[in-house]
């Protein structure tokens, strides 16, 4: 497999009126390898990503009876896959490997996106100094205060900077 790196490479030494095989040899490829390289889109452009398994899934039989059903129980999205899949190698020993659990991860991670609970959305605000400020007026009339025996009809301001407070 020819990364984008040994590419650019091939290229650049072309540029540098290289010689195919000197070019190719310093990227690290064969020359009929350089021949295809040379020109066109570099390698991860070419890349399509694939839409099938490349394995049978092995959570299949267990999915839906054994592990969906707890997800769903799980309102705040607390269990992680790995005590899931500890508890599955415990009710079924000798049926899953070690090294089925990042797969178990991937699908516990799409279900939750899918069908999993709602997260809190949290927007973080950025508050620079001087820039803004809160202003309120508020009726104090109903306070009741009095200046010489005679009610004192006002209100209150208050001014608050949003980065200090």
């Amino acid at each position: 497999m020819v990364s984008d790196r040994q590419v650019r490479l091939l290229r650049k030494k072309r540029m540098e009126n290289k010689t195919l095989e000197a070019a190719a040899s310093a990227a690290g490829m064969s020359e009929r390898t350089a021949r295809v390289w040379q020109r066109g889109p570099l390698p991860s452009a070419t890349k399509e990503p694939r839409a099938w398994r490349t394995r049978p899934d092995p959570f299949i039989e267990v999915w839906t009876t054994e592990i969906e059903p707890l997800l769903v129980a799980d309102k705040e999205g607390k269990f992680e896959a790995k005590t899931l899949f500890a508890e599955l190698c415990r009710k079924r020993p000798g049926v899953f490997e070690h090294g089925q659990l990042r797969t178990l991860q991937r699908r516990v991670r799409e279900w939750r996106a899918e069908r999993g609970p709602e997260k809190e959305v949290y927007f973080p605000q950025e508050h620079l100094p001087g820039r803004m400020a809160s202003m309120d007026f508020t009726h104090a009339t109903e306070l009741g205060v009095t200046i010489a025996g005679v009610v004192f009809v006002h209100l209150l301001f208050e001014f608050v900077l949003a980065y200090s407070g």
